[in-house]
């Protein structure tokens, strides 16, 4: 994982080239619970 540094309030998480979270899509901060769930089902999603 890494961090890429970007402007205009965009906050994305990204795995494996598969977008999990766009801020720029919902418009709302992810709490971190949020985040760690869609990378847990993402993980399960692989298997």
């Amino acid at each position: 994982m890494k961090l890429v540094p970007s402007s205009g309030g965009a906050f994305e998480v990204i795995v494996n080239e598969h977008k999990l979270y766009s801020k720029l899509d919902t418009g709302v901060f992810p709490k971190h619970d949020d985040i760690i769930e869609l990378l847990k089902e993402k993980e399960e999603s692989t298997r």
